[in-house]
């Protein structure tokens, strides 16, 4: 299997794995207990903690703590149901855990502005400041977009955010360890594992100091009375591990993916059209269409690789994506968009083998079709 659904998940880093076994094993301890099995438990919790704030800041950075979720999406919940905000300006082509938790929000009285984006997938600066004024609580962007893998203008807005009074809220997981992120110009941060060749099911929120949320879970008080629920260390390690491995490689990585954007867009030949800017954009996102592509057809026949038409959390639910629909793109033209997702792990090889297939495979349906 050739699989490029990055986006999706990533491949679990060897070395994640190999520090999350002897939690899973002979330290087995409850983090939050006292006795010596705890004890050690609890240290490669804070190992892990410290490994991935010292990430978020390239050098010493505004004082906050990082709060261990159970996944992205619970971490942006936190931030925004937490920030108990009475004015949210997000954007279109936003995450389903922004956008449904702030509509969520809006069913209970909060006033609600959703920016629209250009063809490009890009947030007009104008129009923001326009809509991010005095009185506005919570503004919310995504560093890079899971569909299309647009980079919006995350400093300019949070300082639209600042000038206003309103915290700043950064959906950074597709973004972490992949382009650079102003964390220091952010209030509060969401990140996910499994995006940076972690384990799934950790996520954290990075909230800065002074920055008062409201729990969402409530019970034992663990993590700092923010998120109660009992932690478990052998996810924090690997968590810990892919971050640190993410700023090692960082520059190899990115370097990596370029390359191997440069041979799919030759590979895979003339008469694609790339969805989003590719001026603002993380290199290992290709979202394609091409005319008369059936999506859903071509991934059950490309048994032999994994691409997706979109959001995997979306997936199923048989809706145009609403980031394709931002653009302008109609439902037709959505349902002939594919999206390819490469990383770390990915060779040249294996890229110039899946183009090749996916090609053959778009050009079969149109002959059939004609």
């Amino acid at each position: 299997m050739i699989y490029l659904d990055y986006q999706a998940t990533t491949p679990m880093a060897p070395e994640a794995r190999d520090a999350m076994l002897p939690y899973l094993d002979r330290d087995f301890g409850n983090p939050h207990s006292i006795h010596r099995m705890g004890r050690v438990a609890r240290a490669a919790v804070e190992v892990a903690r410290d490994r991935i704030v010292q990430t978020l800041f390239s050098e010493a950075g505004p004082s906050g703590k990082l709060i261990f979720t159970s996944g992205a999406t619970e971490a942006l919940n936190l931030a925004i149901k937490g920030s108990r905000p009475r004015r949210i300006v997000t954007i279109a082509t936003e995450h389903a855990a922004v956008l449904d938790t702030a509509s969520w929000l809006a069913g209970q009285g909060a006033e609600l502005v959703i920016l629209p984006v250009d063809r490009e997938g890009l947030v007009d600066l104008d129009e923001a400041a326009r809509a991010i004024t005095p009185g506005t609580s919570l503004v919310a962007a995504m560093l890079v977009n899971n569909e299309i893998g647009v980079i919006q203008p995350i400093v300019e807005l949070a300082a639209l955010a600042r000038k206003a009074g309103a915290l700043f809220l950064c959906d950074a997981v597709q973004g972490f360890g992949r382009v650079l992120l102003p964390a220091e110009a952010c209030d509060l941060i969401a990140i996910s594992a499994h995006k940076i060749h972690g384990p799934k099911g950790i996520g954290a929120l990075w909230i800065r100091e002074g920055v008062e949320l409201e729990p969402q879970t409530h019970g034992g008080g663990q993590e700092m009375g923010l998120r109660s629920g009992t932690l478990a260390p052998a996810l924090c390690a690997g968590f810990g591990v892919a971050a640190g491995l993410m700023q090692d490689n960082a520059s190899a990585d990115a370097a990596h993916v370029l390359m191997l954007r440069d041979h799919a867009l030759a590979a895979i030949g003339p008469g694609w059209t790339i969805n989003g800017s590719m001026t603002s954009r993380y290199a290992g996102n290709l979202n394609l269409r091409t005319p008369g592509l059936d999506v859903a057809r071509l991934i059950t026949e490309l048994r032999e690789i994994a691409i997706s038409a979109g959001s995997a959390c979306a997936s199923g639910s048989g809706r145009p994506s609403h980031v394709l629909a931002a653009l302008g793109l109609q439902p037709a033209e959505s349902r002939t968009s594919i999206r390819i997702g490469f990383g770390r792990y990915t060779s040249v090889e294996e890229i110039d083998r899946a183009m090749m297939m996916i090609r053959a495979a778009a050009d079969a349906q149109r002959s059939f079709a004609a």
